[in-house]
């Protein structure tokens, strides 16, 4: 019997990182997509025939007796109310990262589930991007020997925000690059390397009007003794590499983002025969300056998380992510953001 299963949200979360994985999932069935707005609306419905659109979560929530799960791919600063009206009609629930806007509401969430027994997760969809877990593997395997450092990037060329809601949500609303790109690179730093004992930021601002950073730096000193540099940038001209990994036996550099995003947004879907391999051209290279090889890179797999989340509720398996996780992540964020302000540059273009 499929999970049957509402999407909050038809913008790029929806459009491209849970409805195309949840219609080719057969444990699943996508039975209603809630968006107000007429034109993602109608391409909801062609995308995905025999689908109901409604414009309001109170149509959604009126037909919950006929629902197992709900997806809230909506903005951040949405994501406690909506989660909660979904726990309390006892819906199992995925909430797209940051679970909320503050670490705080996540808690509130977290206890208000678990009071309930409704299962909660978050849509981490990048522990499944296929050089992290390439790269968590050289790292398990011991193949840099002891990781000292360790370079992450997000950047890319966006001179303007295109995003409404983007443009104008200010940190405490969960808005900002920090809060976006950064949930995923602090993830996945804490996810190889463990808690953090010290953290340094430079947030910016740079384009005019900005509500928020799009521009930001962190470093983290993790408790292994590993230090992470992470970079999110929505305006690099030219981008750096996506790991660079320091170890006292070897280094590993990789480049470019992982295709599974691209892909879809060109009309790929998660069944086609190459979605989410990386080309040969594409692979790390692992190594010392002299003697490097190519690593084969993994494919690229959002798709587990719907899987694992499956057999989590027929099954009782354990969840995809844990919410916990990204309350960590949360109370990090927050207190780079009150410790490190951000600096707004952008009069100076």
């Amino acid at each position: 019997m499929s999970i049957r299963t509402a999407l909050i949200g038809y913008g790029l979360a929806g459009q491209v990182f849970h409805a195309p994985f949840l219609a080719a999932d057969e444990d699943y069935s996508l039975d209603v997509v809630v968006t107000g707005d007429a034109e993602r609306a109608a391409e909801a419905a062609r995308r995905h025939p025999g689908v109901r659109v409604v414009p309001t979560v109170e149509e959604l929530f009126d037909a919950a007796g006929d629902l197992d799960l709900v997806v809230v791919g909506s903005p951040p600063a949405t994501h406690a109310d909506l989660a909660r009206r979904a726990v309390d009609a006892r819906l199992a629930v995925v909430v797209d990262k940051p679970l909320c806007a503050t670490a705080a509401e996540g808690e509130r969430l977290i206890e208000h589930a678990d009071r309930a027994g409704v299962p909660l997760t978050v849509f981490q969809n990048r522990r499944w991007d296929g050089d992290y877990v390439t790269l968590r593997s050289l790292v398990d395997d011991g193949a840099l020997g002891t990781v000292r450092r360790f370079e992450s990037r997000f950047e890319w060329w966006r001179a303007t925000e295109t995003k409404a809601w983007k443009a104008a949500a200010t940190p405490a609303q969960g808005g900002g690059i920090l809060y976006d790109l950064g949930t995923h690179l602090i993830d996945q730093a804490i996810g190889l390397f463990g808690p953090v004992e010290q953290a340094y930021a430079e947030l910016t601002a740079h384009r005019p009007g900005a509500a928020a950073d799009d521009d930001s730096f962190v470093s983290l000193l993790h408790r292994s003794g590993v230090r992470s540099h992470l970079w999110m940038n929505a305006m690099a001209a030219q981008v750096g590499p996506r790991f660079h990994v320091l170890g006292s036996a070897a280094a590993y550099t990789s480049w470019g983002l992982d295709p599974q995003e691209s892909s879809l947004l060109a009309g790929g879907r998660p069944s086609d025969a190459d979605h989410g391999r990386y080309p040969e051209s594409r692979w790390g290279q692992l190594g010392v300056d002299g003697d490097l090889r190519p690593v084969p890179t993994v494919p690229g797999d959002y798709a587990g998380f719907y899987r694992t989340l499956a057999r989590s509720l027929t099954s009782g398996g354990p969840l995809p992510v844990d919410p916990r996780d990204a309350v960590v992540v949360l109370a990090l964020i927050e207190s780079l953001h009150r410790d490190f302000p951000v600096v707004d540059r952008s009069a100076r273009g």
